[in-house]
């Protein structure tokens, strides 16, 4: 065995695109993530999808792999390897992604019965893909067109797995699983771009200049910067602890309106003000940046996280579960696992009876194509946990939108 090898790993995310270079050992030598180029075709995979299924699936599968190139080549250059050193390469995704890197119909995603044609894992040729590797790329195998690989390589880390645990991906489109009574229950809600920084005003991904936190204190809000440098952007998590602050600060009501200054008692009020569109929270300006919080950008995570929270919901009474009987909730996704539960619990996006039991893993998709990497019977392992899960479908259900509407308020 050589011990220069390496082995990739890549999450193909629908707003960002992330990867792990490791060593046989399973040493971490280098990680990164990049902006999903089709998101500038298409915010969601339903809009790309509607794209590739009006002509131009070429030019996203090619937006695609030129984002993964920039990827590979950002690992390489960071662990300073050789392209010829990757002896192994795993990704995972969404049935959407994957469907569009494989330049396959996607009209079985797209439409009823919304399942793809193939769910297996399978080994792709690089090379026939326009992706300089040097080996097969092996994509994780999918449960349906709603519940992709993604969630299966995250389950596939995170083995073995104890009974009455819910897990989520929280993402551009989020994906549950509760493993109880011995069986599996899945499904995914369309959560948006928000929770990666996406479809925000001053959004960005998680990345040097990115809030990452927002702490009240006094009458003054507090910013985490990603690197230590002066403010450019607020990613996931720093958007969540924004809206917590001002819930907190009375900046914003429980149903996600901005309140009137005049009616704000101590000095936060001077971070309310009048922006391109509307009242909005100024978090911080100098010459080059103006980063604030907008009403509308308020309503996008309401949005996120009532779906979030929506299916949670409907997930447990499906599985017949309270939620004071789940005895973990692991979460893992967009927001950089640092979300403290007073946070979770202010913005209302776990039942409050599951706060304390939440435990964050970090980069749990990679982690996943990690352990299938370096594990000879990882393939088998993640076609019979993809088998194993039994999918629940929310979408357009009774019992989703009324719990969605219900899931909206903080």
């Amino acid at each position: 065995m050589n011990a220069k090898e390496t082995l990739l790993a890549l999450d193909l995310g629908t707003t960002t695109l992330a990867g792990r270079l490791i060593d046989r050992r399973g040493r971490i030598l280098a990680e990164a993530t990049v902006r999903n180029p089709q998101a500038e075709l298409g915010a969601d995979i339903v809009r790309r999808l509607e794209l590739a299924h009006n002509g131009q699936g070429e030019q996203l599968q090619r937006r695609l792999v030129e984002g993964l190139e920039d990827l590979v080549e950002t690992l390489l250059t960071r662990a300073g390897a050789d392209r010829q050193t990757i002896a192994g390469a795993a990704a995972a995704g969404n049935a959407g992604i994957c469907a569009l890197l494989r330049g396959q119909p996607v009209e079985r995603i797209l439409f009823p019965p919304h399942r793809p044609g193939e769910t297996g894992g399978v080994y792709l040729d690089a090379p026939g893909l326009d992706l300089d590797l040097p080996v097969s790329l092996y994509l994780f195998p999918l449960v349906t067109g709603y519940v992709g690989g993604d969630l299966v390589a995250f389950l596939l880390a995170q083995a073995p797995h104890r009974n009455n645990t819910l897990y989520l991906d929280i993402g551009t489109n989020g994906e549950l699983a509760l493993y109880a009574d011995g069986r599996w229950w899945t499904t995914s809600v369309a959560a948006g771009p928000a929770f990666e920084g996406g479809g925000i005003a001053c959004g960005m991904a998680a990345a040097a200049g990115a809030v990452s936190g927002v702490n009240l204190d006094g009458d003054r809000l507090q910013l985490q910067v990603i690197g230590g440098g002066p403010p450019r952007g607020l990613c996931g998590s720093g958007l969540a602890e924004a809206v917590a602050a001002a819930l907190e600060g009375g900046l914003v009501d429980r149903h996600g309106t901005f309140v009137d200054p005049l009616q704000v008692e101590s000095n936060l009020a001077r971070y309310l003000v009048d922006g391109p569109d509307g009242r909005c929270l100024r978090l911080y300006r100098d010459a080059t940046v103006d980063l604030f919080l907008s009403q509308s950008d308020v309503r996008t995570f309401q949005l996120a996280k009532g779906a979030l929270r929506a299916g949670i919901d409907c997930l447990l009474a499906r599985a017949g579960l309270q939620a004071d009987a789940v005895e973990e909730a692991v979460v893992t996704g967009a927001f950089g696992f640092s979300l403290a539960p007073r946070i979770l619990k202010r913005v209302a996006m776990l039942p409050e009876n599951m706060i304390d039991k939440v435990r964050f893993a970090e980069a749990g998709v990679l982690a996943g194509c990690c352990r299938l990497l370096l594990d000879a019977t990882g393939p088998a392992q993640a076609e019979r946990l993809a088998d194993a899960l039994q999918p629940y479908p929310l979408s357009g259900t009774p019992a989703f939108e009324q719990a969605f509407l219900g899931a909206l308020d903080f």
